[in-house]
């Protein structure tokens, strides 16, 4: 009995280790396997053949990247809700992969413009209306638009505490379902193959995920 009541106290320890691992871990794992996904379906919709790298072979992976970040910061979210994770055990992730994200959505148009230019193409809007099939040139504005809605959300560390920034939030929100539908009906990547099937889970996922946030807000606001 004796040995039962000293070694009580020391897996209750471990037990609490493993989960704070777990905590640490896990968001970091999930953002690492959309990132893998997303660049297995790139490689193999390229056969591989990826080197010497062309900017117009090159940036859809970003593109594919940043959404599945952010994805993965949604889903990050919602697993620390339903397991009740520290936001101090969160914070370090949210911060890492705030940079990442932002460095992809600057870069996935940034070389396209770029290289549109080069080409001769022209600067936004032609030069993506043109690079698009026909009748498709207004996805591509509303990629731009979602494009200045995120960089507005990097605003937050001056203006997060003002009343009005929880609109800020909503655009970031529906920015989110508009690049869904974005790379839907733009990327190469999703147009057919089994990453199509991981995009809708991404969409319908998110769909859930904003339900459940803007349910509990509505349920914050009543009880107050």
């Amino acid at each position: 009995m004796a040995k039962m009541s000293k070694s009580t106290p020391v897996s209750t320890h471990l037990d609490r280790q493993l989960l704070v691992k777990f905590q640490q871990l896990a968001p970091w794992l999930v953002s690492f396997v959309v990132v893998v996904l997303a660049v297995l379906v790139w490689g193999q919709q390229n056969l591989w053949h990826v080197w010497p790298i062309n900017t117009y072979r090159f940036f859809p992976v970003l593109g594919l990247m940043a959404f599945s970040v952010m994805w993965s910061q949604y889903a990050t979210g919602w697993l620390g809700r339903q397991f009740n994770w520290p936001s101090t055990e969160l914070s370090r992730y949210f911060s890492v992969t705030g940079w990442v994200v932002l460095v992809l959505i600057c870069l996935h148009p940034g070389l396209l413009i770029y290289q549109r230019f080069r080409d001769g193409a022209g600067l936004p809007p032609h030069s993506y209306e043109s690079y698009v099939r026909p009748g498709l040139g207004w996805l591509t504005l509303l990629g731009s638009t979602c494009l200045l809605i995120f960089l507005a959300y990097e605003l937050r560390r001056v203006y997060a505490d003002r009343p009005w920034w929880r609109y800020i939030t909503y655009l970031v929100d529906a920015a989110m379902l508009g690049i869904f539908y974005h790379g839907l009906e733009l990327g190469d990547q999703l147009q057919r193959g089994w990453y199509r099937y991981v995009w809708w889970f991404y969409g319908l996922t998110l769909v859930y995920f904003l339900a459940i946030n803007y349910y509990h807000k509505y349920q914050q606001r009543t009880v107050k």
